[in-house]
């Protein structure tokens, strides 16, 4: 009966063990983000920066399996109505510490950034006009053919939102509010710095 027992504790531990070998070691999962605690539709920077516009996200991105997954690329498309524009330019980071996207190593446990998605390079330009906007984050992975869609919300900008967006360095922000369960939107616009004090502050820096 004890030969029984200790055959059926080793069995047990042995499906244990690879269990535990197929979920940290060959497993792939799935990559995934949550919700963006914040979306913004504007301008890409200010005072001396480029005004063209941009789309940009804050979230966490994290793998469902202990293996990880490797990003080799990611985009937002916007669609309004008939009109659809890619922001293929990837540039992620944190604030002060951004850097153009060429790969990512997502753990487990997830990885939190700041993504800007700009618009390419072939002096195109997109305007913000008054409408429902479909908003789509895609990734592709090393080794996948196709990238997938990560995120899709459906985000509205209003008549009101549209005339502001006009302003010098103005921008729509999107902030995600847990108890209504929605986003909030609001009109920010970016204050330029006085020349003197941008000259000022250059000059101290260099001393």
């Amino acid at each position: 009966m004890e030969a029984w027992i200790s055959i059926l504790l080793s069995l047990f531990a042995l499906s244990v063990s690879a269990m535990t070998a197929w979920l940290t070691l060959f497993k792939h999962g799935k990559l995934l983000m949550t919700q963006p605690t914040t979306i913004f539709f504007g301008p890409d920077g200010g005072f001396f920066e480029s005004t063209k516009n941009k789309v940009y996200l804050r979230t966490l991105l994290y793998s469902s399996s202990r293996k990880g997954q490797v990003i080799e690329s990611m985009h937002v498309t916007l669609d309004r109505g008939e009109t659809k524009q890619n922001f293929s330019i990837w540039v992620h980071g944190q604030k002060g510490d951004l850097v153009r996207g060429s790969g990512l190593f997502v753990t487990y446990e997830g990885v939190t950034l700041n993504h800007h998605f700009l618009l390419p390079p072939d002096g195109s330009d997109f305007k913000f006009l008054a409408g429902d906007y479909k908003l789509k984050v895609f990734a592709k992975l090393v080794n996948s053919l196709e990238p997938i869609n990560l995120y899709s919300i459906t985000l509205a900008v209003t008549q009101s939102h549209a005339e502001n967006m006009k302003q010098k360095n103005a921008g729509l922000f999107f902030d995600w509010g847990p108890d209504q369960g929605s986003y909030y939107p609001h009109i920010d616009i970016k204050t330029e710095p006085d020349l003197d004090q941008f000259m000022n502050m250059i000059a101290n820096k260099k001393t």
